[in-house]
């Protein structure tokens, strides 16, 4: 690596925030197909996961930019990266799959589907986003 090539970490998370982003454009095509009754899904719920793929970008590339500040080693950077990169795209993933299901998946009751929703959000999306969030915060700190 020269000195004037791209950190790894920040390469990787880059790529992710540019895919992210594709997929959350392209979902803003389905919001906008299910707002005009074009397609058979929630368009609420399509929007939200327009927002979250965009908000979850926006994500990715400040951490990114955050790299050189924080303490920890390479290995610390690199597992908040891949958590907030999963997070993220499970974020836009679910909220896509809660659209299709009608289900608002915010408690643990109701149907199945909703029963799964919110598993799958709070195990793939909310904890993991928690950790990462602190653990980030937490390498601003100085040692």
């Amino acid at each position: 690596m020269t000195a004037d090539a791209p950190h790894p970490i920040a390469r990787l998370l880059g790529a992710s925030a540019a895919g992210l982003l594709l997929v959350g454009l392209l979902t803003g095509l389905l919001a906008g197909a299910a707002m005009t009754d074009k397609i058979h899904i929630e368009p609420h719920a399509a929007l939200a996961a327009h927002l979250n793929a965009l908000m979850g970008t926006f994500l990715l590339v400040s951490y990114g930019w955050s790299l050189p500040m924080l303490r920890y080693g390479d290995v610390g950077k690199k597992r908040i990266a891949m958590i907030f990169i999963a997070s993220s795209f499970s974020n836009w993933a679910i909220t896509t799959l809660k659209a299709c299901l009608f289900v608002r998946g915010l408690e643990p009751f109701g149907s199945d589907a909703n029963l799964l929703v919110f598993t799958l959000l709070q195990i793939g999306v909310v904890l993991p986003s928690l950790v990462a969030a602190a653990a980030w915060l937490n390498g601003f700190r100085r040692s």
